[in-house]
């Protein structure tokens, strides 16, 4: 659970365009909007090492101090990246109450798959939920819900109905929406089937063959 919180002191900052913003990447810095409460937005720029640190657990509330004011609890809003690199490029904060519960979207970690008994049979877990959103206090938001799928056999279905969360926390999506299924091996089509043994036969064919005639005369001739 993010019981504890982190420290982050950031510097306020102009919001004065991209091009000011590609500046403070170059140094190092992540430019930011401060959003929420009962006071105005706020852009700062903070280092993206830093930043990094303090946001290293999904939901964890954060003290942020704006010019070495006194900090106040925020939580990460949204985080920009780079397509290519995956670096962040800009984060949005959302100032809280530590006493009202807020929504937050954690993951959604399956344990066990390789013990399961479907997949040791040969079958194919997929997961189709990765995220779940949820409310709950700030210092309650997990960093992620871990349900164990040890059980699971070819041809079950696991629905969100059956997630534990914990102690705090509400689950706000649909419970019955599919989290993962467990489905038995892809069988080989008659066609592609008869593709291959052809590719096989050609391929056995191929190194059965003579040596191609180059032309030159036998000795006889």
């Amino acid at each position: 659970m993010a019981t504890a919180t982190t420290k982050l002191d950031v510097a306020s900052r102009d919001p004065d365009g991209s091009r000011s913003a590609r500046r403070l990447r170059r140094t190092g810095r992540i430019p930011g909007v401060l959003y929420g409460g009962d006071a105005e937005s706020v852009s700062f720029s903070v280092d993206a090492r830093e930043l990094r640190v303090a946001l290293a657990g999904s939901g964890a509330v954060v003290d942020l101090s704006i010019d070495g004011s006194k900090p106040t609890p925020v939580v990460l809003k949204e985080a920009q990246r780079d397509p290519v690199r995956g670096d962040t490029t800009h984060v949005d904060l959302l100032r809280v109450r530590l006493d009202k519960p807020i929504h937050a979207v954690v993951a959604l970690e399956l344990t066990g798959v390789d013990d399961t008994t479907g997949v040791k049979e040969g079958g194919i877990l997929e997961q189709l939920t990765r995220e779940l959103n949820v409310e709950a206090l700030p210092t309650a938001i997990p960093e992620s819900i871990v349900h164990g799928v040890g059980e699971m056999q070819i041809g079950d279905t696991l629905i969100l109905e059956a997630i534990a969360a914990p102690d705090g926390v509400t689950l706000l999506d649909d419970p019955a929406t599919t989290v993962a299924s467990l489905s038995a091996p892809r069988l080989q089509t008659e066609e592609e089937a008869e593709i291959e043994s052809e590719t096989e036969l050609v391929g056995e064919a191929g190194a059965g063959e003579a040596p191609a005639d180059d032309g030159a005369a036998s000795p006889e001739e």
